[in-house]
């Protein structure tokens, strides 16, 4: 799909990619997928540097809105859009907007995290691959987060 977004000149023509999917491993999972599969019908090759950080992304995204934002019935959003200046948005969008998160810009003590740690680790992996990354609180009950990376210069 190919839409116009006049609200930002820098981005005139965009490409969007949408999917519903359930909650669960095999949703996350699945989201990766689709995701590769819908980079390399944009152009941008299986293996390229682009396509396995948005993978890379994807999977951290999509793994969080399954294991800490499920809600029973009720799956996640992923939206991709790829601008002209070869820039993929990932956004993943769950129904627990009641269950915030840290972004950079939050104040306060960042948990600590331990070698044994099990868990914690998958927004300090979005950090360090994105470009930029944030949360948008979406219409009740929902919250999106969503990251940007751009193809190497």
């Amino acid at each position: 799909m190919r839409t116009e977004n006049p609200a930002d000149a820098a981005h005139t023509t965009e490409l969007v990619f949408r999917q519903r999917l359930a909650a669960t491993r095999r949703g996350a999972r699945l989201a990766r997928v689709l995701t590769l599969d819908q980079l390399n019908r944009w152009g941008i090759p299986y293996d390229s540097e682009l396509s396995d950080t948005t993978a890379a992304l994807v999977a951290e995204l999509a793994s969080n809105a399954v294991l800490h934002a499920r809600v029973a019935g009720r799956g996640f959003e992923l939206n991709l859009t790829l601008s002209d200046d070869a820039m993929v948005r990932i956004e993943v969008t769950d129904t627990r907007g009641d269950r915030p998160l840290r972004t950079p810009d939050d104040e306060g003590p960042t948990p600590t995290l331990t070698p044994e740690a099990e868990s914690g680790r998958g927004l300090i992996v979005v950090a360090a691959l994105a470009d930029r990354w944030g949360v948008t609180d979406g219409p009740p009950p929902r919250k999106t987060v969503w990251a940007e990376t751009h193809a190497p210069q």
